[in-house]
């Protein structure tokens, strides 16, 4: 079971997450904060695997939030849950600590899949987002320093061609029906390409493969 806490400062909108959540038997909502301070209030008496956490709150907001779950309880995972996709949101989120990032237009699918793969030690970044993140790195010259991992392991030949099919601009959903299989299947790809590659996000997912002349 994966315990988790809604923190955002609108209860109409905690209580259509928890509605989303709700029919999932590997998720409990345990707990509910309207703000930064009574999150880390909370998670000194709560247990929580994962804290969906909005970005735009009065008092501690969800950068200021984020960036003290991650020093002081390191194991609870932050899955930031916000209306904006801009990159450098995503990107800051990312660098203080988040494991996931997830747009508040999400369907219950993809927010199910995004806690379960967060819980798991992954990290998501939703498939709107990365798209928006796909079309900047193709813009862009590819004359950068490749990202270095050490401990490379090699790509299936469906990851191959799911990475593929990201670097045209496809969505998971798109990608999912050209493969003949879920869409669940095909986030899970995603986010084994990103660990395969060490790669922090879908954008240097794409300049990675680019430079290495997996993708043409």
């Amino acid at each position: 079971m994966i315990d988790i806490i809604i923190t955002d400062d609108h209860k109409i909108v905690r209580d259509g997450i928890k509605a989303l959540l709700q029919d999932n038997k590997a998720i409990k909502v345990v707990a509910e904060a309207a703000s930064g301070d009574e999150l880390i209030s909370l998670l000194s008496t709560v247990h929580a695997d994962v804290v969906l956490m909005d970005i735009s709150m009065p008092g501690k907001d969800g950068f200021e939030t984020t960036q003290h779950v991650a020093e002081h309880f390191p194991d609870v995972k932050v899955l930031a849950l916000s209306m904006l996709s801009n990159d450098s949101y995503v990107s800051k989120m990312m660098d203080l600590g988040a494991q996931g990032y997830i747009l508040k237009n999400a369907g219950q699918d993809e927010l199910c899949c995004a806690v379960q793969l967060v819980a798991a030690g992954n990290r998501y970044i939703c498939s709107e987002v990365s798209l928006d993140l796909l079309r900047k790195v193709q813009s862009l010259s590819l004359t950068i320093t490749p990202i270095l991992a050490d401990d490379q392991r090699d790509l299936s030949k469906r990851e191959l061609e799911v990475l593929g099919l990201i670097a045209e601009g496809f969505t998971n959903a798109e990608i999912a029906d050209k493969l003949f299989t879920s869409k669940r299947t095909i986030e899970t790809h995603r986010q084994n390409l990103l660990e395969k590659t060490k790669a922090r996000n879908t954008a240097t997912l794409i300049k990675y493969a680019l430079q290495r002349g997996l993708i043409s």
